[in-house]
């Protein structure tokens, strides 16, 4: 690594080109993504001195994502920054930018002044946060460094903070997916009605190289006749479209029969069912059905010997990936529960507590004999235990146990805790991960990493509900999922826009 001389500031000997940018780095950039660093191609990169601060107050969290990172980021400065002098002088990166560490002399005891710290002090008074510090330090490489100048942070109040004052800032954007306009859940491609029925005989129809281009892999499509007749479809490459492969019905182990009831999610099911796409990503809003869809096909495909999966797996981020449980009292399933009662709720519609007049989702009524098979290993889980007995002596009735709960004894269905996924290999799983868009790509990544051969893996959420601070609609894991494995052949995404829970839910996800 080159060492620079030159006069810059009194911590800093580093010489920067005057045609490039300066981007003043916050800690919460380096946390989401630690290879940050090798990502500004020739600009020059400024850290400031309260970054290591509290990158150091964060590497002590053993078992969660930032602790990691933040010890990850430590190892890549040491080996960039090795001695005294590159710290104070800065390095040049192979890239053929720049990396210097800021100490603000503004900010030391009886340290000059300028106008820009007098307007930070005026709007920004207290000095002791560690924001208003970095903020601080960006105003100095301002002032020192040829223009622009811009401080890449994360946080939302910061970038308004440092706009405030008078500097740039923007949010890091290099794993965030291109902008496009709001896309429609699936295409829908004119066929003329011989074509359509020679597909409907067939069960596949080639498009033609024109109509295929802008279509990629296992992408969903409508076709559609002038005369108003339609079929849904799969993209296979090469041209090619063949029909969806939708049994009768899915269900759980003695639970009802569930069919979609829309055609985005014929597209849905059809994916969740197909063993050769291994990785499922699917946007919906509230109600949709992406919950109650998801843990039946699992269920359907988990209830015999005979069965692609060993069970299903189950989790979703706790505020965010790497948050720990806590030494709250339970067990991991009691911890939680909170979390994933979305899926308690979906179990106990799946296999309800009393038998329901009509199954939601269903169409019709499947007979005992077709429900036979399914059944067997629930009977069996469910096979009369001894009777309880009471403190007294006397015998009680036996306790009452809803039968999806026979689901998590036996192993079937198993919780996961994503703070202590990293290291495990997920094999012949069904894995659902709910609430994606909560997790920063880089999370996103490392569950995705621990899926084994056998398993499949399906990532569902709302882009457009996200309570995480650091990732956006652009930048969070499930659209950044999406946009990178689109096309791939292990690789599938659906999304749906009608609601199904009830009509006044679908008015609250639209109005509301």
């Amino acid at each position: 690594m080159e060492k620079l001389s030159g006069a810059f500031a009194p911590t800093s000997g580093i010489r920067v080109a005057a045609k490039v940018k300066t981007f003043v780095l916050d800690t919460n950039v380096l946390l989401h993504d630690p290879q940050s660093i090798y990502k500004f191609e020739d600009n020059n990169l400024a850290i400031p001195v309260e970054v290591l601060e509290e990158l150091d107050a964060i590497k002590g969290e053993q078992s969660t994502e930032r602790g990691r990172n933040a010890r990850r980021v430590h190892r890549i400065l040491q080996e960039l920054l090795p001695d005294s002098r590159s710290m104070h002088e800065g390095v040049k990166l192979a890239n053929g930018g720049t990396l210097s560490i800021i100490i603000n002399p503004y900010l030391v005891e009886g340290g000059r002044s300028s106008p820009a710290m007098d307007r930070l002090r005026a709007i920004l008074p207290d000095l002791t946060k560690k924001d208003n510090r970095i903020i601080a330090a960006a105003l100095f490489v301002q002032e020192q460094f040829p223009p622009p100048t811009i401080l890449v942070t994360k946080d939302v109040n910061v970038q308004l903070k440092a706009r405030a004052v008078g500097l740039e800032s923007e949010d890091y954007l290099n794993d965030k997916v291109p902008e496009v306009d709001e896309e429609a859940s699936y295409h829908e491609l004119p066929v003329n009605l011989y074509e359509l029925q020679r597909f409907c005989s067939e069960g596949e129809f080639d498009l033609g190289p024109d109509a295929s281009k802008p279509l990629y892999l296992n992408e969903y499509v409508l076709l559609r006749s002038d005369e108003g007749k339609t079929m849904p479809a799969r993209y296979y490459g090469e041209g090619i479209v063949r029909r969806l492969k939708l049994p009768d019905f899915v269900k759980a182990p003695g639970g009802i029969s569930i069919r979609p009831r829309n055609l985005e999610q014929q597209f849905f099911l059809d994916a969740l069912l197909d063993d050769g796409i291994h990785m499922l990503t699917c946007f919906g809003k509230a109600g949709t059905g992406k919950t109650l869809l998801s843990i039946a096909a699992a269920l359907h495909q988990t209830h015999d010997d005979q069965s692609r999966y060993d069970g299903v797996s189950i989790s979703r981020p706790v505020i965010a990936l790497g948050k720990d449980i806590g030494f709250l009292p339970g067990t991991l399933e009691e911890k939680m529960k909170p979390w994933l009662q979305p899926y308690y709720d979906a179990l106990e519609v799946l296999i309800p507590s009393k038998p329901q007049k009509e199954p939601q989702f269903a169409a019709k009524k499947v007979s005992k004999k077709k429900h036979k098979k399914h059944d067997e290993r629930f009977l069996a889980m469910n096979a009369p235990q001894p009777p309880h007995v009471s403190s007294g002596g006397s015998h009680g009735s036996l306790p009452l146990v809803k039968p999806y709960e026979r689901l998590l004894k036996s192993g079937l269905v198993e919780i996961e805790a994503l703070a202590f996924i990293r290291g495990r290999s997920i094999a012949r799983r069904f894995f659902i991960l709910d609430e994606a868009q909560q997790l920063t790509p880089h999370e996103v990544k490392t569950v995705i990493t621990r899926i084994s051969e056998g398993s499949k893996i399906v990532l569902i959420g709302d882009p457009a509900q996200i309570d995480n601070p650091y990732v956006d609609s652009r930048s969070n894991g499930l659209v950044y999922c999406h946009n990178r494995m689109k096309g791939q052949s292990v690789a599938a995404h659906v999304k749906l826009t009608k609601g199904e829970r009830s009509k006044l839910a679908e008015l609250a996800a639209d109005l509301l």
